[in-house]
């Protein structure tokens, strides 16, 4: 089974991605019989009544659903380690999202962003530990205020998206390579953070983003301490893009000390219009909470390699490799020394800028058996699937 959707180059969940946005213009009606007077008066007064502000108001929304099939059959329906598409054999509403906002872009400039995303897949584990609602998230809501300092200092206070990795958990602004996410996404890295951002353009080749936040995945924090984390973006040429990421600080409940440390870089290079290459590699580690080795410090590291060709303006494939390692059996839940490595094809067809169609097959291998596989354990695992996204 292939299906094919619009490939788009990411860069993490901050890296560059492309989104679609409709504006419709307003209907035409027909001659009612009315005088000019009669029919345009109180449109001019309701407009006249709308506040400033509301002129500057978008809403967006983003849709996405799909079907996988795992060749391992799964008793209990769900395929092993997969972050979003863990559904065998069904349909799902992976999200349906509505964002408003007022997007704040110059200094002086202040707005907010609210990102209602609900559905069976996504919502699931994009919601912080602390929210109980399974199917509902509110995975970003923030306000923005661009301070006049130079090019602008830029502050965002609330929930939003983490700055780590490669990959997006995708919106109407941005969507992935490939349908399902990489190794690294789930599990080498946070979801979002809240708390408060600062981010400042020093030119057209460097930029910088530190943050004070509760936490990974955390509303209220579950402890006294603080998590800080940065972003350095470079641009040293048009081509390419280079952002180096760090996240750190204490992230089990009740414990203060037990620090976790995470450093991710993104490579993106597009040598072509057409064609795009991107690297992402993790390295964490936590203090003291190898179930491998008791009292020693877990670690886990992991590659990942993207290639994606537009063939046409349609239609474009995508290639995802990579391997993670969980030397202490803490990230993967294993309990022991685990790799797992992953190969992805996605072809994609876009329709118009607003409905696209993405198939995929994966493959996926272990070095001990940790995959279901029909009431066992497996060391293998191959998954099909399309999906089609709405972008508006």
């Amino acid at each position: 089974m292939l299906a094919l959707s619009a490939a788009t180059a990411t860069s993490g969940q901050d890296a560059e991605a492309q989104g679609a946005q409709l504006i419709a213009a307003a209907p035409s009606h027909a001659d009612s019989g009315k005088t000019p007077t009669d029919s345009t008066a109180p449109a001019a007064s309701a407009a006249a009544a709308l506040p400033k502000w509301f002129d500057e108001l978008a809403v967006n929304a983003f849709v996405s659903t799909a079907y996988q099939y795992n060749s391992n059959r799964p008793t209990t329906g769900a395929t092993s380690y997969r972050v979003f598409d863990f559904s065998d054999n069904s349909f799902n509403l992976d999200v349906a999202e509505l964002v408003v906002q007022i997007a704040a872009s110059k200094p002086n400039d202040a707005g907010f962003r609210v990102d209602f995303a609900a559905g069976n897949s996504i919502p699931q584990i994009t919601k912080t530990q602390d929210q109980n609602a399974a199917q509902f998230d509110l995975q970003q809501a923030f306000a923005s205020y661009i301070a006049p300092l130079g090019s602008g200092l830029r502050f965002d206070v609330g929930k939003f998206v983490t700055h780590m990795g490669y990959e997006l958990i995708e919106g109407y602004d941005g969507y992935n390579d490939n349908y399902s996410r990489s190794i690294l996404f789930g599990y080498a890295i946070p979801f979002t953070h809240t708390g408060v951002k600062a981010s400042y353009a020093f030119s057209s080749k460097v930029a910088a983003m530190v943050e004070v936040v509760n936490g990974w995945d955390l509303l209220r924090d579950n402890n006294r301490s603080k998590s800080v984390g940065a972003q350095l973006t470079l641009t040293p040429v048009a081509p390419l893009s280079v952002l180096l990421n760090w996240i750190g600080g204490a992230e089990i409940a009740n414990d203060n000390h037990t620090n976790r440390n995470v450093f991710d870089v993104v490579a993106i290079l597009k040598p072509t219009k057409t064609l795009t290459f991107g690297v992402n590699g993790d390295y964490g580690i936590e203090n003291g909470t190898s179930t491998v080795n008791p009292g020693s410090d877990a670690t886990w590291k992991g590659i990942a390699g993207y290639a994606t060709l537009a063939l046409t303006n349609k239609f474009s494939v995508a290639l995802r490799g990579e391997t993670f390692h969980d030397e202490d059996g803490v990230r993967l839940g294993t309990g022991t020394r685990a790799t797992m490595s992953e190969g992805t094809f996605t072809p994609t067809y876009k329709f118009t800028d607003h409905v696209l169609l993405r198939g995929e097959v994966r493959y996926d291998t272990a070095n001990q058996p940790i995959f279901a596989k029909r009431g066992t354990l497996s060391d293998k695992q191959t998954t099909i699937g399309a999906n089609v996204i709405f972008v508006y």
